[in-house]
């Protein structure tokens, strides 16, 4: 073997052991995982048609060994390449090879790695060149000599050491570089700074003339300790000092840490020797230790505050999804304006555009509230309607008060929703939208968006750019690419845990089907437009690009609800088509639905399962999917609040009890939509009686709650909720 493999080998970390350690599941779980994963398996289908291999793992747990085991690789990686630049310098020992194998973290590995790093020419390099190297070594050994004797033999003015002084600076240059390269030394300051440290912001002078709404005014003089302080406020921190209005910094106690550097340094000793040291150690926490572990801490602060809101936006986006379409209804489309007018746009109970018009009801140039409520009143009658999906934009509140009041005159069996717009102009002025509605301008294919979004929020949203949605925490100040990574993850988690209509899906809504491509998706459709819609899933195997295994990943995803086979509309694997009709052959039954559900249920049994030569998970999804086939789960979602009239915020009281739908959850609480222009705030405290540390436990994106008014700020425009019964 020789010493590169040696040395790859002493630090190579047992992955999956380490993976199962964090994730407190055995080794074999996280083996099986991994191996299906590089075997090109999704996660969707791993999690849905894998369960006897993993051990019925999730979806969450999978994307987790997936994720860590990705980590730790890079971990390894990177302590063979530091190893291997180290040795390449003859400077390896056994320390610090028992440290590099000893490093569980990237933060350690570069720690070590810092005093050998190839650097700019420094003033301790410079010092070193002029030759103080055995003078300093010397004066590390405490010696009883005098040091004002010694530093004269090396006086060098040729490499500008032209005094005393020049040769006692150049080795305080030295110490205090070798000090502050020192990993345990970093290591030590680092965990006392995240221990005791405080985390403090300040108003920058002057800057409160930029912040007139006082949005950052919690801030302008904040003091935290490190360990205590919260996500949000690490990001609200971060963006106002891109606004330039607060300033943060991370300090501690200086005093603490340059006792311990002299204890660390010098111990009991006494002398001049000592001075020497304890000053390079006070300058090289004040250069370079102090300022680089508070640029590491803000570092991992930031990421950590940026991988739990990334999560919060995920968690929020899959509830906006999974939100229950609202089936065979006719919708009309309102996106409000007032000097463009606002625009109407009529979709059958399929989504498909019917009718449109443009109405002036508000103040503008073209004000015509008549002949707006005439437009509004034909068209629904025509159509008949029985949904107004109002967007919650500009004049919103006027929209809302105008179709209430046509409610209330003339259309009674009429209700309304107000449905959230953010990202509709996006899509309007994509190419998807303009492939759709190619004859259609802009702002009119927003309504149709806004009506969609009521009769199927999955089918519509999926087209817009997810960090469009208005959902999220400070998205535009996250990691773009893990923003992304974990938004691609939950579209595809929930279209595939939904299935979609092999027959009526969009491209866009098949890209994010397990196994297909964006080529592969536009491939189906054009298929389908030649030949007319699929009668069996097997055809798919007729469609350019999709071999084998995007067949075996996608098919048990595609729907076809009145294809050849009824099997082909359930999410039962055509791999285990024969196990589904010995089923049903053993229970005697000839339809599926919930007419089998009794007879089915004997069948459900590990005893079963055995007899089949299949696993009960298998098993027991069959028999579901057989009693329940084509079933949505986003049936159980709560529905939307139909409403017929409309609050504003002058008639808010506090003590007043509503109910609303809570519109985005984020880390201090949740903003809840109670029919006013602006979402209210639950904070975190007022969501429980219990102490809950994430909101997430309590409320979902699209959950129906009652709310009790706590608080009503009208020249800020906020409004206080809470969701305790107020006494």
């Amino acid at each position: 073997m020789t010493k590169v493999a040696e040395m790859n080998a002493t630090l190579e970390i047992d992955i999956a052991q380490s993976v199962g350690e964090k994730l407190s599941l055995p080794t074999h779980k996280v083996k099986a995982v991994t191996n299906l994963l590089d075997e090109g398996n999704t996660v969707p289908f791993i999690a849905r048609y894998r369960k006897e291999a993993t051990g019925n793992l999730d979806e969450v747990q999978i994307r987790d060994i997936q994720s860590i085991s990705k980590q730790l690789a890079e971990l390894q990686a990177r302590k063979q390449t530091v190893y291997k630049a180290i040795a390449e310098q003859n400077m390896m020992s056994s320390s610090i090879q028992q440290a590099m194998v000893a490093a569980d973290t990237l933060q350690k590995v570069e720690d070590i790695y810092l005093p050998f790093k190839k650097k700019r020419q420094t003033k301790a390099t410079l010092a070193k060149e002029a030759g103080l190297m055995p003078f300093a070594r010397l004066i590390q050994k405490f010696p009883s000599v005098d040091l004002q004797v010694e530093a004269t033999k090396y006086i060098n003015p040729e490499k500008d050491i032209k005094n005393i002084a020049d040769v006692f600076s150049g080795v305080h240059e030295i110490f205090a570089e070798v000090i502050g390269e020192n990993a345990g030394l970093r290591d030590w300051v680092r965990q006392f700074t995240l221990n005791n440290g405080h985390f403090v912001a300040k108003l920058k002078r002057g800057a409160n003339k930029k912040d007139e709404q006082g949005v950052f005014e919690l801030y302008y003089d904040f003091d935290s300790l490190v360990k205590k302080i919260q996500n949000h406020q690490i990001l609200a921190i971060n963006r106002g000092e891109k606004e330039g209005i607060l300033s943060g910094n991370i300090i501690a106690d200086e005093d603490a840490i340059n006792r311990y550097l002299k204890f660390r340094l010098v111990g009991s000793k006494l002398g001049s020797a000592v001075d020497i040291l304890v000053q390079a150690a006070q300058d090289a926490y004040k250069r370079f230790i102090g300022p680089a572990i508070a640029r590491e801490i803000r570092k991992k602060l930031f990421n950590q505050a940026s991988e739990d809101a990334i999560k919060v936006f995920g968690t929020n986006l899959y509830h906006l999804l999974m939100a229950a379409p609202l089936h065979g209804q006719i919708v009309l489309g309102f996106d409000p304006g007032i000097r463009t007018g606002s625009k109407l746009a009529v979709v059958d109970q399929a989504g498909q555009f019917l009718d449109k018009a443009v109405i002036y009801p508000h103040k503008a140039p073209k004000y015509d509230p008549e002949g707006a409520r005439e437009v509004i009143i034909s068209l629904v009658k025509k159509y008949h309607v029985s949904i107004v999906a109002i967007g919650n934009g500009t004049a919103s509140r006027e929209s809302q008060q105008f179709i209430a009041k046509i409610i209330k005159d003339d259309l009674p069996d009429l209700r309304y929703v107000v449905v959230n717009e953010a990202g509709a102009s996006v899509y309007s002025a994509s190419d998807v939208a303009r492939e759709e509605f190619p004859d259609l301008p802009v702002e009119q294919r927003s309504a149709i968006s806004i009506a969609r979004r009521l009769q199927d929020p999955m089918a519509e949203l999926i087209k817009i750019d997810p960090q469009a949605v208005g959902v999220g925490q400070y998205q535009h100040d996250l990691p773009e690419k893990e923003l992304s990574l974990e938004l691609d993850n939950v579209l595809e988690t929930s279209v595939n845990q939904v299935g979609v209509n092999l027959n009526t899906a969009s491209p866009q809504l098949l890209t994010h089907i397990a196994g297909l491509t964006a080529t592969i998706a536009q491939n189906i459709v054009a298929y389908r437009n030649e030949n007319g819609q699929f009668q069996a899933r097997s055809e798919l195997k007729k469609v350019s690009k999709l071999g084998p295994k995007a067949f075996e990943q996608a098919a048990g995803f595609l729907r076809i609800p009145k294809g050849e086979n009824p099997l082909d509309n359930t999410d039962i694997h055509p791999e285990s088509y024969q196990v589904a009709e010995k089923v049903l052959r053993s229970a005697a039954v000839e339809k599926l639905g919930a007419d089998a559900r009794h007879a089915l249920h004997e069948f459900d049994t590990p005893v079963f399962a055995q007899q089949l030569g299949i696993g009960y998970p298998t098993l027991h999804d069959i028999i579901s999917s057989l009693i329940e086939p084509g079933r949505d789960l986003r049936d159980d979602a709560p529905m939307a609040t139909l409403r017929s009239d409309v609050l504003t915020l002058d008639d808010l009281k506090v003590g007043m009890q509503l109910q609303g739908t809570v519109r985005n959850v984020v880390d201090f609480g949740a903003f809840v939509d109670i029919g006013v222009h602006e979402d209210g705030l639950v904070h975190i405290s007022k969501l429980s009686k219990q102490h809950i540390k994430n909101p997430h436990a309590i409320v979902a994106v699209g959950d129906i709650v009652t709310v009790w008014v706590t608080e009503i700020d009208k020249k800020r425009q906020r409004i206080g909720l809470s969701m305790i019964a107020l006494n």
